[in-house]
Formats: C-alpha cells, sequence, structure tokens
C-alpha cells in the first residue's frame, strides 16, 4: 500500500513538472525578444518618421522628395536590412508619439538626446553635434554672446512647436513672447515678415537660412550658445534593434563615412537650388 502511495506522489509531481515546462515553453515561443525588427523584416519595410522641413538633416525639395543627411543614413540602413525604405512626415511635435504607438520604427529627425525624451525612448548617438542658434534681421540680436541679452518683453521669438529650442526659450529667456511654429520653413517666414524678432534653432538651420535667402538681410550668430547632441530615436522594447542601429552608427564614425556624408550636405549648397 505504502509503495502505491509513493508511485501516484511521484507520478503527480512528474505530470507538474511536464505541465510546468511545457508552459514555459509555450508561453517562451508566442513572445518575441525583436518585436521592432521583427515586424520590420516581415514587412520588408523600415519606417522612418521625419519632420522633412530640417535643412540639411531632411528637406523637401521642390518636386517633393525628401533629401537630406539623416534621408542617406535611412536609405543606408534599409539597404544593409534588405528592406525597403518608407518615410513618414509630420510636424516635429507629432514625432515621438507616432514612435511610442508604433506608426514609425523610429526617428531620424534632428531630435536632441535629453534625459526627459529617453526616459520614454531609446536613443542611438550623438550621429550629429550641434547648439542653438539665432536667425534675425536685428544685428544686436546676432551679435549676442547669452540668452540672458535678449531676455526682455519687447523681444519675441518663435521656435518648433515640442522642440529643445521651445523649451530653451521658455527656461532661458522667459521674458520673450514666445511664436511657436508647426515647421522651420514657417517660423523663417515669420523672421523675414517682421512678425518676430528671431528663430531660436539648432544652429546650422539659421546659417543655412541666411544662405538660402541671401536677399532678405538675415543674420546668424558665428557660434552656437548651447550643446545639442542630435541621435536616433527608437523604440524601447527591442534591444536587438537598438544593437544594431548603434552598430550601424558605430561603423560609419569608425570607417570615416558620417564625416563624409556631413561634407556633402554642410560644405556643399548645391542641393540649396533643389528647395522651394
Amino acid at each position: 500500500m505504502q509503495k502505491n502511495v509513493i508511485a501516484v506522489v511521484v507520478l503527480v509531481w512528474a505530470l507538474a513538472v511536464l505541465f510546468a515546462c511545457t508552459n514555459t515553453t509555450t508561453t517562451d515561443t508566442n513572445i518575441s525578444t525583436t518585436p521592432v525588427l521583427d515586424r520590420i523584416m516581415h514587412t520588408g519595410e523600415l519606417v522612418v518618421g521625419t519632420a522633412g522641413s530640417m535643412p540639411p538633416l531632411n528637406m523637401t525639395t521642390k518636386d517633393g522628395v525628401i533629401i537630406g543627411l539623416e534621408i542617406d543614413l535611412a536609405n543606408d540602413m534599409a539597404a544593409r536590412m534588405g528592406v525597403k525604405l518608407r518615410l513618414e512626415t509630420m510636424p516635429f511635435a507629432e514625432l515621438l508619439p507616432a514612435l511610442e504607438t508604433g506608426k514609425v520604427d523610429m526617428i531620424l529627425s534632428g531630435m536632441t538626446i535629453t534625459p526627459e525624451r529617453n526616459l520614454k525612448v531609446a536613443f542611438v548617438g550623438p550621429y550629429f553635434v550641434t547648439g542653438k542658434g539665432f536667425l534675425t534681421k536685428i544685428k544686436r540680436i546676432a551679435s549676442a554672446q547669452k540668452a540672458s541679452e535678449i531676455n526682455s518683453p519687447d523681444t519675441k521669438l518663435t521656435a518648433l512647436q515640442g522642440s529643445t529650442s521651445q523649451r530653451f526659450v521658455e527656461e532661458s529667456i522667459p521674458k520673450a513672447m514666445l511664436v511657436t511654429a508647426k515647421n522651420y520653413d514657417e517660423a523663417v517666414n515669420l523672421v523675414i515678415a517682421d512678425k518676430v524678432d528671431a528663430m531660436i534653432a539648432d544652429h546650422p538651420i539659421c546659417v543655412l537660412s541666411v544662405l538660402r535667402y541671401p536677399d532678405k538681410g538675415l543674420l546668424s550668430l558665428s557660434t552656437p550658445i548651447t550643446y545639442e547632441p542630435i541621435g536616433v530615436a527608437l523604440p524601447a522594447d527591442d534591444p536587438l534593434f537598438i544593437n544594431w542601429v548603434e552598430n550601424f552608427i558605430n561603423k560609419l564614425k569608425n570607417s570615416g563615412e558620417l564625416e563624409t556624408l556631413k561634407a556633402q550636405w554642410f560644405e556643399h549648397g548645391s542641393w540649396l537650388a533643389r528647395l522651394p
């Protein structure tokens, strides 16, 4: 009798272990550790979010083609994955929500790496470092060395909605009146039309705006006044995808390819003729 009881106990224990192992195996096979990368490979498409209005990082030509340093990076990534590239253009302020909801697989759009953003999404980079600059017609503003020099209720500024430029004005130039813009074309036009005194934006955009509109009397700072590291924004739940992009950017940096791309877009202005 005792032997029968022991046999039953052993059988029950063995069945319990078998069930637990089977259940664990089933769960593990149903949960992907690379959800974004799996989706990209399954659809054969890399979806990149960009504003399409931030020269020379990303911009839209007269013919509606999106070009720029970041677009070259996106095309290269898609080619190395063996998939097609699809660009999703939208206002800058909508990019992070689109990434968090899975509408895009990554963001390449002059996005500064900040602690606040990094709490919600992952970043790889920086692949480019810049800083804040002023675009203006007023010599006093163009020669300012510190933000405090233009911190006055009489100063009217514009900045890209949802950007670090907007936050910079709110925190460092709080007395000035701020008008947010959906894109840089809108912001630059506000300066040209004398509706604001200056645009606060990444320094290269301010300098290139001066070159783009040579007859509008625009001025810019000679050097940036802040440090802005620009990176690739990625979903936080796919470590393999993050690792892949990190290795991609590191290879471009270490091989010199990234510097060659920067020279193409920042030192040669032949592409300016393609813009509206």
